[in-house]
């Protein structure tokens, strides 16, 4: 017996992922290629920056193809930096690449957010918790 996924909920995975980086696009008026590099940049590097059960616990909360950037190119065994929030900066502009005319700080404050909007309160604390206070800056507590 073979098991096939549904054509409904590929469509709904698609159409998650659309709407959070439409969200993006609209909070910092960008457009969604943009929005889009910065959403994954900042998962990557927020995903670095959490210990392994942190990173494992906010992946569950994600949509599926959200869930799917979060761990492309993730490599286990990365070395762990600084935690510093300019360590974790540099991190984002390193996979966003480098735009004078934006703020980072305050993009990255726009990512988080964003996952505020869509992820339980409970995780977000939690990931909050674990984060530098440095860096909990970045996060704005709504």
């Amino acid at each position: 017996m073979t098991h096939s996924v549904s054509h409904t909920s590929i469509a709904h995975a698609a159409e998650q992922a659309q709407q959070w980086v439409n969200e993006l696009a609209k909070d910092l008026d960008w457009n969604e290629q943009s929005a889009f590099r910065l959403l994954k940049s900042v998962l990557h590097a927020l995903r670095d920056w959490l210990s392994p059960e942190e990173m494992a616990d906010l992946s569950a909360q994600l949509p599926t193809l959200i869930r799917g950037i979060y761990f492309e190119a993730w490599n286990s065994a990365e070395p762990a930096w600084e935690r510093k929030k300019r360590d974790f900066v540099i991190c984002v502009r390193n996979g966003f690449g480098y735009e004078p005319e934006i703020d980072l700080d305050k993009s990255i404050g726009a990512v988080f957010r964003l996952l505020d909007r869509h992820i339980s309160h409970g995780e977000i604390v939690q990931v909050r918790n674990s984060m530098k206070k440095s860096l909990r800056q970045l996060w704005p507590e709504d």
